[in-house]
């Protein structure tokens, strides 16, 4: 019963570190690049580029990995997608079209089946690899 209860506290508090993880690695990768790039054309592109992005992910797989492999699927597929998506909606809500707010719910749909997928692969993985006393 005890481990139980226990077990109903780690999930949550996993899922709230994953998502300040998802937070800080936003921050870092794209946090500081606010501005859009001019072409020669006259249009616009960015602020991100493609590298910021695919760093942002692979920032993410390692602390992903870990919580999946650990049993804590609930935590990893939700922790993660939150953290992105409340980054991602306080970095665009100055937006004046009121746009952004479709940008946030793709950044929340797609971290989400993402993480799904990901996660999937990685607690199948991780009970794979893991020595029985390890599989909590």
């Amino acid at each position: 019963m005890e481990q139980r209860r226990a077990g109903l506290v780690r999930e949550p508090m996993v899922g709230l570190v994953l998502a300040g993880v998802a937070a800080v690695a936003w921050a870092g990768w794209l946090g500081w690049d606010q501005q859009r790039d001019v072409q020669a054309d006259g249009s616009t592109t960015g602020p991100y580029q493609a590298w910021q992005v695919i760093g942002l992910v692979l920032t993410l797989l390692g602390p992903l990995y870990w919580a999946a492999s650990r049993r804590h699927i609930g935590a990893a597929v939700a922790g993660i997608p939150l953290g992105l998506t409340v980054c991602a909606y306080v970095d665009w809500s100055d937006d004046a079209s009121g746009l952004f707010v479709i940008g946030v719910g793709m950044v929340l749909l797609g971290s989400l089946a993402a993480t799904a997928a990901v996660t999937a692969v990685a607690a199948r993985a991780g009970r794979a690899t893991a020595p029985r006393g390890d599989r909590l």
